[in-house]
């Protein structure tokens, strides 16, 4: 077994929510360079992980067989940051922060409408940002069905908040589930899947 962890779009959202933060906490810098520093950055992890499983290798000479098996040519080929996100998921990452930061105050406005006694500049970094790319999702993504934005932005929430944040995520994504996705809002609402 390599130990090679494959990146899915559960991941790709993770960091599109870690750059909707960096770029809410800094909105002064440039959205092209902050995207450029955030995957040099994951890269440098990347690299980072991979050394210490190197030397962990070097002390163990069992270990140094399994880290050989798992190096393969096509891993040693693929450079850079493709190394931690392949293109695909890359652009899909990219495509919901770019979509959020573009139209910022109109997803802020409605995002306002539908959480009642709250003001968005009030909510918590984690909980604004997840409500941000889950609105951009339920708008503008209709490959993506509204019961996966759902329950990805519910556990985005969740996991770099806290349960609470994940309720009060839910009760106002539902509404605009219902708003933005009619044709979906008659379906029947599958059970969350435990993870």
């Amino acid at each position: 077994m390599s130990g090679k962890k494959t990146v899915t779009r559960r991941q790709a959202r993770e960091w599109a929510l870690q750059m909707l933060c960096q770029a809410d906490l800094n909105p002064e810098e440039d959205l092209d360079s902050m995207i450029a520093t955030f995957w040099n950055e994951m890269l440098a992890m990347k690299q980072e992980e991979e050394d210490q499983r190197k030397l962990e290798a070097s002390r163990n000479p069992l270990s140094v067989i399994r880290w050989e098996e798992a190096e393969t040519p096509r891993s040693k080929s693929r450079g850079g940051i493709d190394r931690v996100c392949p293109p695909p998921l890359r652009a899909f990452a990219e495509t919901r922060v770019r979509g959020v930061i573009n139209d910022l105050s109109a997803i802020d406005q409605e995002i306002g409408r539908y959480a009642e006694h709250w003001e968005v500049y009030r909510m918590g970094t984690v909980e604004r940002n997840v409500l941000r790319l889950a609105y951009f999702e339920l708008r503008d993504c209709p490959d993506v069905p509204a019961p996966v934005v759902l329950n990805e932005a519910i556990d985005l929430a969740k996991y770099f908040s806290n349960t609470n944040a994940g309720r009060f995520v839910n009760g106002i994504l539902d509404k605009m589930r219902i708003d933005l996705r009619k044709e979906e809002a008659d379906k029947p609402y599958p059970p969350r899947k435990k993870r």
